[in-house]
């Protein structure tokens, strides 16, 4: 099926008024989460507001003076139903609110936007790296770069560090570059890039420059890195992923090296933004709920199971991702033609009363747990959950082990519509000796 050719650009014909419940406006996103989550709650109590028109988001990348706006979806069921639907819902023009470029895309997001057949082929060249018995065959490597990330500051007399820098962020960033193969030198570059290319909205990142310039900025340093490790790998091939993608071939298609740098950026994002503020949210949690750090504590090997599907659904850190539909469709009692973008907001839905009580507490028992932090299924459920899993397993074994008495302060949030994200936040403990 090529769902591309049947797409066709929205319109405001038709169309019901934008929701006086505005999801879309700078202020909106400029809230802190418990501020966003009283707003969703609002449209989850009625009905008519499960699905709600929407004016078109301020903080475009692209903005389109001719945009009709999108459909908010912000129940746990009807996100999981359009996630996997892929037949009627498509990601091939792109998960974000506005339409970008297909250049942009290509050079983004790899098979997050993408649809079938395309869509299968490149997947399943990749997906064997990250099947649970790949991802045990390497958590002696997690559990070594964990303790080692621990290593970096739990002595430290002072008793205080900004925890993303120091700990959020350098554990998913050593082992991506770990499995491409990135050379120590272009790993901060590859961090900063990897942050950019989801921070397009905030303020301190922009700068003075466009939200366009700061995307393609860091797509483009991050394909010069990809580019440079494929040419390497293309001579001497090594045991790692990028080697794999070098070597690897579709229906006797070899992959460009455009596309194995888009996927090389894609990965790069999903790969370290997310688990970095899973940690940072979740260290704040136990501060908050000492109760679910002591319990968790009390039997770490038998509880940090279902304690990790806690963390994700409690941080929800990927906040929105959008579809659009190519074929007509009801959802939550709205008419949705081709066209129409459909956003799903994924915060609302892992905090639906319908579905989990009490959704505003931290509850490391929680189960079942049915949350949409990877997704909600389908076609693009998240590829690298159980590399995640396993990083948050780790690392919080170390924490808990060896500073658990620990206190995290408010954190400096990213001002965007698109990643929950921690800039930066203090973290204070007790030495070990």
């Amino acid at each position: 099926m090529t769902v591309e050719a049947d797409f066709i650009p929205a319109t405001a014909e038709s169309k019901p008024e934008h929701s006086p419940i505005d999801v879309s406006s700078k202020a909106f996103w400029a809230q802190t989460s418990e501020e966003r989550d009283k707003t969703f709650a609002r449209l989850r109590s009625n009905p008519d507001d499960h699905v709600s028109w929407q004016r078109p988001v301020e903080d475009a990348v692209t903005p389109d003076p001719d945009d009709p706006g999108y459909w908010a979806v912000v129940k746990h069921a009807d996100i999981v139903k359009v996630s996997r639907d892929n037949d009627t819902y498509i990601s091939g023009q792109g998960v974000l609110f506005d339409l970008l470029p297909p250049y942009f895309l290509e050079l983004s997001q790899s098979f997050l936007a993408m649809d079938n057949p395309r869509h299968d082929h490149l997947r399943k060249l990749v997906s064997s790296a990250f099947t649970p018995k790949q991802i045990r065959r390497i958590e002696d490597q997690i559990t070594t770069a964990a303790r080692e990330v621990v290593d970096g500051f739990a002595r430290d007399s002072s008793g205080e560090i900004e925890f993303v820098e120091r700990c959020g962020k350098v554990l998913p960033t050593r082992m991506f570059c770990d499995m491409f193969g990135v050379p120590e030198q272009h790993r901060e570059l590859v961090h900063k890039s990897a942050g950019d290319v989801v921070a397009w909205a905030d303020p301190e990142a922009l700068g003075d420059r466009s939200p366009q310039e700061v995307q393609v900025e860091a797509c483009t340093n991050l394909h010069a890195v990809a580019k440079e490790l494929i040419d390497e790998r293309r001579k001497n091939p090594g045991d790692d992923l990028l080697s794999n993608l070098v070597q690897a071939d579709i229906d006797g298609e070899k992959l460009t090296d455009f596309e194995i740098g888009s996927f090389f950026v894609l990965l790069s994002v999903a790969g370290t933004d997310t688990t970095k503020h899973t940690s940072a949210f979740t260290v704040k949690a136990m501060t908050e709920f000492p109760d679910q750090r002591d319990w968790l504590r009390e039997d770490f090997d038998g509880r940090i199971k279902s304690s990790i599907e806690e963390f994700i659904r409690y941080a929800s850190p990927v906040m929105t991702f959008r579809r659009t539909a190519v074929a007509e469709a009801e959802l939550g009692g709205k008419r949705i033609i081709p066209g129409d973008k459909v956003v799903l907001f994924y915060p609302s839905g892992n905090y639906d009363e319908d579905v989990f009580t009490d959704p505003d507490r931290f509850d490391l028992s929680r189960n079942p747990n049915p949350h949409v932090g990877f997704g909600g299924g389908g076609a693009h459920f998240c590829l690298g959950n159980q590399l995640a899993k396993s990083m948050l397993r780790a690392l919080f074994s170390e924490l808990l082990t060896r500073v658990p008495e620990f206190e995290a302060g408010e954190p400096d949030l990213l001002g965007t519509n698109f990643m929950r994200g921690v800039k930066r936040m203090p973290f204070r403990f007790k030495p070990e000796k």
